[in-house]
């Protein structure tokens, strides 16, 4: 595992045991139609992210009023669900952008974070809750069955086949497929087109979402023909107007 993620956890860690939420059910809104109605538009459905830094690069200040108003932007420009990041020291987000983005937009809200205690799951109310496959290992299964206790959807990521196989022996129906390694940070879209297949085969109603890497049209149109059924943006379309992002690789197969 590579040293900032070893950092990150650590970090994340130490903030959930700070946490005393109370328990909620959410009615969560389905990625699952947002992606059908973007596919029969004849559009690419694009999780538009809204990001403002990485561990190694800072793209914008957000703040809760400035997260509502970037989210609008996606949602017109056609994003079928928007992802925002709440870990705040490394990633700079934070739960008050998500509270934010979610009263903003009609379309499904992912909270991209690094679940590492239930206290989180319980935090905040939110639609889908990323949990990694990588980090979470044997807890997985325990973690998803949580999740889906408050009324949202998990979505399980991915990066080899190995992290694949824990995830199969779970119910999980949204699996995303980082072509980030955790373990070296570097990006191959070739992760994509080596997984997919061994997901259709094992789960073949199974949501498959490429993660990480893409910022081109060209790269989008890649990943669809590779098996994903949506891709979560976050980096390209932060880089500048993210309605412009967003529009050119929702209309990328025009």
């Amino acid at each position: 595992m590579h040293k900032i993620l070893e950092d990150i956890i650590c970090s994340s860690q130490k903030r959930a045991r700070h946490l005393q939420p109370e328990p909620f059910t959410v009615n969560a809104k389905s990625l699952k139609k947002s992606i059908e109605k973007a596919q029969k538009s004849g559009l690419v459905p694009i999780i538009s992210e809204v990001k403002p830094a990485s561990p190694t690069h800072n793209f914008k200040k957000i703040t809760p009023v400035y997260a509502a108003q970037i989210a609008g932007e996606m949602e017109r420009a056609g994003a079928c669900a928007i992802s925002v990041l709440t870990e705040p020291n490394y990633f700079h987000g934070s739960i008050e952008n998500l509270k934010s983005v979610r009263e903003q937009v009609n379309l499904p809200v992912l909270r991209k974070d690094f679940i590492v205690s239930k206290n989180q799951i319980i935090e905040v109310e939110t639609d889908l809750v990323l949990l990694i496959a990588g980090v979470l290992h044997k807890q997985l299964n325990k973690f998803i069955t949580e999740v889906e206790k408050t009324g949202a959807i998990p979505i399980v990521e991915v990066h080899s086949p190995e992290e694949l196989e824990e995830v199969l022996s779970t119910d999980a129906q949204i699996i995303g497929i980082n072509n980030r390694n955790l373990n070296t940070f570097e990006i191959d879209l070739e992760a994509v087109k080596q997984i997919a297949p061994m997901i259709r085969k094992e789960r073949a109603d199974a949501i498959i979402i490429a993660e990480s890497g893409v910022r081109t049209p060209e790269d989008a149109l890649q990943m669809i023909e590779s098996g994903a059924d949506a891709i979560l943006v976050g980096s390209a379309i932060m880089e500048g107007d993210a309605y412009t992002n967003t529009y050119k690789l929702v209309h990328a197969g025009e």
